[in-house]
C-alpha cells in the first residue's frame, strides 16, 4: 500500500530559550503568535504552522535534536498502517506510533543523514 502523506502539517524548530525565540519569531520575522508555552509555541502562517519546542537538554529519556535543528511534520490517515509499511521497506525509526499526552499520535522516522521527521495520526473531527 503506497504511503499517502498529506501537506506538511507544521515544521518544529528546537531552541533552547523559548521566550528568547518567541519573541525573534512575533517580533522580528513578525509571524502572528498563535499561543505559547514554556515548552511549546505556535504561529500562524496560512498554512503549515511553524512550531518552537523546547530543547530539553537531556532532560527527557526519549531522543530529540539539539537546539538549532528542525524535524519535518506529515499528518496520515493510517499512522499503524505506514508505519508497518514504511518499517517493511527498511525505514528507521526512534519512536514507534505512541500516544503522546496532548492525546495526538506520533512516530518519529529517520532519513539517511539522521534528518527526524514526524508522523501524525490524523485527528477524527470532534464529536458536538
Amino acid at each position: 500500500m503506497p504511503i499517502q502523506l498529506q501537506t506538511p502539517e507544521r515544521v518544529v524548530i528546537y531552541v533552547s530559550d523559548m521566550q528568547r525565540s518567541t519573541t525573534f519569531y512575533r517580533d522580528v520575522l513578525g509571524l502572528p503568535l498563535k499561543f505559547s508555552s514554556p515548552g511549546w509555541t505556535e504561529f500562524n502562517n496560512g498554512g503549515t504552522t511553524l512550531a518552537l519546542h523546547r530543547y530539553l537538554g537531556g532532560e527527557s529519556s526519549a531522543p530529540e535534536p539539539s537546539a538549532g535543528q528542525a524535524t519535518l511534520a506529515f499528518v496520515l490517515d493510517d499512522l499503524q498502517s505506514a508505519y508497518e509499511t514504511l518499517q517493511a521497506e527498511g525505514a528507521r525509526f526512534s519512536m514507534s506510533p505512541q500516544k503522546q499526552p496532548s492525546g495526538l499520535t506520533f512516530a518519529v522516522l529517520h532519513d539517511p543523514d539522521g534528518f527526524s521527521i514526524t508522523l501524525q495520526q490524523k485527528q477524527a473531527p470532534a464529536q458536538h
